[in-house]
């Protein structure tokens, strides 16, 4: 029997899930991969990293749509989102600041950290272990 907070793990599940495909999804297609990887680079950062956030954010929002691994993939997308507070850090506050603020990347960062602890909730592919066996 579903409760409640089953839920509410399911709306954040998949609300978390499709916005990480359509961003990672967005780097392929809009971005492209070539200047996503320019983009990392510019960055300071290795340029394989660009070929890694992007195949995070698809398969991992991909498992979290469907309720597979749901409390591993969201503590594994907090450090994906903990890079992009760090990208947009100096844009300031509010995200619609020219590059975008850190605020957004942030708030999904703490959702990730209420998925990896609500679990996969209703209609999950496979549903996380109880909360209890966390203790």
């Amino acid at each position: 029997m579903s409760t409640n907070s089953d839920y509410a793990a399911l709306a954040l599940r998949l609300s978390s899930g499709a916005l990480f495909v359509a961003h990672g999804l967005m780097k392929v297609f809009v971005f492209t991969i070539p200047g996503t990887v320019g983009y990392f680079e510019s960055l300071g950062l290795p340029g394989v990293l660009a070929y890694l956030t992007i195949a995070a954010e698809v398969a991992g929002g991909l498992a979290l749509i469907l309720g597979v691994a749901t409390r591993a993939v969201a503590l594994a997308l907090i450090p994906v989102l903990l890079g992009a507070v760090w990208v947009h850090s100096g844009n300031g506050w509010v995200f619609s600041s020219e590059g975008g603020g850190w605020e957004f990347p942030l708030f999904w960062a703490v959702i990730q950290a209420a998925i990896a602890l609500l679990g996969s909730g209703a209609y999950a592919l496979k549903p996380s272990a109880p909360q209890a066996a966390l203790a």
